[in-house]
């Protein structure tokens, strides 16, 4: 099949289209359930019903209980709500704090904010591969440590992280555990329990939800100061009225991304081993970032030498393709990025750099289109920077 009037999407770390079922939700909440959830009419308590029903749908997609789930703007705010709400409530037992050296910039940057404000920052470095050893964790640990923030796999590169073995460490030293599993939620297993963490982030519009809509799982017990204060919703922790149809249509994604998970996962990896093969196959010179095996179904992240990533971008969006040259939650430059340079690239291979990354709805006819048109592109381009 000829692919080349017809746009395909291998983007899906940056955002995911918004599946039909979802829209249709979302469209009969706008156009019916409009009061506001803390009226106490008849509209109000409909629109309460929605927004408490969702609540468990996410819920139950997390391995979680209804209580534990706080709806938020999305992940940067759930990110945020997690570091600064433990920072705050356990200032009086320390001020140190964990992380990675890889964290997305809505956790590594209010982490910088805090040391300016007298917290004390570990980030913890990773290997070639880009995973952390859990021991390092364990060394870092200091009678005022109060939080460790680690993600559960890298929006750049996919490396799916050990949290369930960090967790456990940290449950016997009686620390906050808080993951970003804003790319691996509704891509790998999610369970909050099984994870041993104590607070995780998520994001509706990476899963075929809406944009503008997340969560914050909270474990039960666990002290958080709010951020957003107002009328006091949602027990107080994150204070607004509720984006209903945003919240109605985040739950109805996690509902089928929970159920269709198994299937996606056995999907994804068999286009992406493909994917990968094919490359590694017919490009010279180019590279796999990440782990070879621990990494997330749909994620392909390359370096190629004498050639910049942005190029490539810009060529396959000629060619009718989107990747990503790095992250698309960072800036547009074509600056090195920090987190691949964490895996030990230079930086002239963190510039040359692509994001390939697959959603369910890909095939592999539009996999063998991306092999055919990728080689001459990178041939081109690299002519060109020599000549």
């Amino acid at each position: 099949m000829d692919y080349s009037s017809t746009y395909i999407y291998f983007d899906h770390s940056a955002t995911t289209p918004v599946l039909p079922e979802v829209a249709q939700k979302i469209a009969q909440c706008l156009n019916n359930i409009y009061g506001n959830p803390s009226a106490g009419h008849r509209l109000g308590k409909q629109a309460q019903e929605q927004v408490e029903s969702a609540r468990k749908q996410v819920a139950s997609a997390l391995g979680a209980n209804p209580s534990e789930i706080i709806f938020t703007s999305g992940g940067t705010e759930s990110n945020n709500l997690a570091i600064f709400g433990i920072a705050e409530a356990y200032r009086q037992k320390g001020n140190h704090i964990i992380s990675t050296s890889i964290e997305h910039p809505s956790v590594n940057i209010p982490l910088k904010m805090l040391e300016r404000k007298g917290y004390r920052i570990t980030l913890l470095p990773v290997d070639s591969q880009g995973l952390v050893d859990p021991r390092l964790v364990k060394d870092s640990i200091t009678k005022e440590t109060i939080l460790v923030t680690i993600m559960h796999a890298n929006n750049v590169f996919g490396t799916i992280q050990p949290i369930r073995h960090i967790g456990s460490i940290l449950r016997q030293e009686g620390i906050i555990f808080h993951t970003d599993a804003v790319q691996s939620f509704c891509n790998i297993d999610t369970d909050a329990s099984a994870l041993n963490v104590d607070l995780l982030s998520v994001s509706g519009h990476k899963i075929y939800g809406p944009k503008g809509v997340g969560a914050l799982y909270i474990k039960k017990g666990t002290k958080i100061m709010p951020q957003i204060f107002g009328g006091g919703q949602q027990r107080n922790l994150r204070s607004g009225t509720e984006n209903v149809p945003g919240i109605v249509g985040l739950a109805e994604a996690a509902r089928i991304g929970h159920h269709n998970l198994v299937d996606k996962i056995i999907r994804l990896t068999v286009l992406r081993e493909y994917l990968i093969d094919g490359l590694l196959r017919t490009v010279k010179d180019i590279k796999l970032c990440g782990h070879p095996a621990k990494r997330l179904p749909g994620n392909c992240n390359f370096t190629l030498k004498n050639i910049s990533g942005q190029a490539i971008v810009a060529e396959l969006d000629q060619a009718g393709i989107a990747v990503s040259g790095s992250s698309a939650c960072a800036s547009s430059s074509a600056k090195p990025s920090a987190t691949l340079m964490s895996l030990g690239l230079s930086c002239e291979e963190a510039v040359g750099s692509i994001r390939i990354t697959l959603g369910f709805e890909n095939t592999l006819e539009q996999i063998d289109y991306f092999l055919k048109v990728f080689p001459p592109i990178v041939n081109k381009l690299r002519s060109s920077s020599f000549s």
